[in-house]
């Protein structure tokens, strides 16, 4: 069998990896010296350094090649690119074969998931082997070889199983879901709410304030995606909550980097503009908050990241008005 992974950044070079041990791995990258690295010196340098490759995965800058008799296709770009990229690769592949994403974010212009637009550029597509690979998956902890978990989530139970299959390691355990809806809402709406995290690290605040958050980052969360048609158990699986705690508490997390420089005190600008790879909350944020517009749904803290991220509010502000909101019930929507 043969897989194609369709992007070369950290975690597409490690879900390639991945993959390595069960089946034959093509990875696409646009960068020639990123697809020369990997073959050449069986690294990737630029987004995975300090480890070793397996010689079984080969790289390639042409897409057709990278797709050409695979068995399933695994996307790894970022939300900003899915869509160029995508349409790239229309024609060259089967309508049978499923589709994994691996991106964590909203398409800006039409609030679409990756799914709706993998859907929307392939419209022949077998739509229930499109689906989301998502969990606690910080990219450098998997290539150590460090426990962990995910998620599949996709609308064919037995292509999902058969997925799962080939995913799964001694180390990196897969668990399957129906509810791709809420699998890819947890995942975008929790780099934004990393970003929440990241500043209030820059402040220098502790455990509590952590975990303050995160409980109530997890309710924005589940209010969105069920009210969007996700499946509430979701929010408190591996895609949700254990995608959550993760990201929030790691400074391997690019989103939760954003978030401490802003705490403190450094301009977005500055931030992104030293990092190589993609926040995909700084994008996401947006289209997240008009998504909870138009489903009418309460989201506070992602409200006070977008006014720090598109306004300039100061994080000390942004966290003083979350604290003095009108006091209610916990358990009141």
């Amino acid at each position: 069998m043969k897989y194609a992974v369709i992007g070369a950044g950290s975690w597409g070079t490690t879900v390639a990896s991945l993959l390595a041990s069960s089946v034959d791995v093509e990875i696409w990258s646009r960068n020639t010296a990123v697809a020369e690295d990997i073959n050449l010196n069986h690294r990737n340098a630029a987004y995975l350094d300090g480890f070793e490759l397996s010689p079984a995965i080969h790289a390639t800058t042409d897409i057709v090649e990278a797709l050409s008799g695979a068995d399933a296709v695994v996307m790894g770009v970022p939300s900003h690119g899915y869509r160029s990229v995508l349409t790239t690769c229309a024609g060259h592949i089967r309508t049978d074969v499923p589709i994994l994403s691996l991106s964590k974010g909203i398409e800006q212009s039409t609030l679409m998931r990756m799914t709706e637009v993998t859907i929307d550029v392939l419209p022949s597509h077998d739509a229930n082997r499109i689906g989301v690979l998502t969990g606690p998956n910080l990219a450098r902890e998997i290539m150590e070889g460090q426990p962990a978990a995910t998620v599949i989530a996709l609308g064919d139970g037995e292509v999902a199983t058969d997925l799962q299959r080939v995913f799964m390691g001694s180390t990196f355990r897969v668990y399957t879901n129906p509810d791709v809806i809420g699998s890819e809402i947890a995942g975008a709406v929790k780099n934004v709410m990393a970003i929440a995290s990241g500043m209030a690290s820059g402040k220098g605040f502790g455990d509590n304030t952590l975990a303050t958050l995160i409980t109530r980052a997890l309710v924005e969360m589940t209010r969105l995606g069920v009210a969007m048609g996700g499946d509430f158990r979701t929010f408190s699986g591996l895609a949700g909550l254990g995608d959550l705690i993760a990201t929030c508490n790691s400074s391997q997390s690019r989103n939760h980097r954003v978030g401490f420089g802003l705490g403190r005190g450094k301009s977005l600008d500055a931030i992104t503009s030293e990092m190589n790879m993609v926040a995909e909350g700084v994008k996401s944020t947006s289209g997240i908050l008009q998504l909870a517009d138009r489903f009418g749904v309460d989201m506070p803290i992602a409200r006070q990241v977008g006014r720090v991220l598109y306004d300039g509010l100061d994080t000390g502000e942004a966290l003083r008005e979350l604290m003095t909101r009108a006091p209610k019930s916990e358990f009141k929507n």
